[in-house]
């Protein structure tokens, strides 16, 4: 089981929520799976439902009921276009701050880190 930082998370969630509903509609369960599946097992129901609520009330998804074959009927997620667009802004954004941590990162240090007392 992965984990990761909760702050880390929580400042890219919105972007791979985004990320999932422009490739098809889904439901949160289905969200979460395909998530847990990509290695973010440590993701929960508690994470993703609000979520995907705080998506919609700010107009970048709408939800709508589905006839389930296997019961009630579920609450499924589609993009809006401003859901869309952010989406692009949200993943310009993280590739611009990959490749700056990675300039930091890929310097190598100069000096031994002093031990640790």
């Amino acid at each position: 089981m992965s984990s990761h930082d909760p702050q880390m998370l929580k400042g890219v969630l919105a972007l791979l929520l985004l990320h999932e509903l422009a490739r098809e509609d889904s439901y949160g369960y289905s969200v979460l799976a395909h998530l847990q599946s990509r290695g973010f097992d440590d993701l929960g129901e508690g994470t993703v439902y609000p979520a995907l609520t705080r998506l919609e009330n700010s107009g970048l998804a709408e939800s709508y009921l589905r006839r389930s074959e296997t019961g009630p009927a579920r609450k499924y997620y589609r993009l809006t276009e401003a859901g869309r667009a952010e989406l692009g802004h949200r993943t310009s954004s993280w590739h611009a701050l990959v490749e700056a941590v990675d300039r930091v990162l890929d310097r190598p240090i100069q000096t031994p880190l002093p031990p640790k007392e």
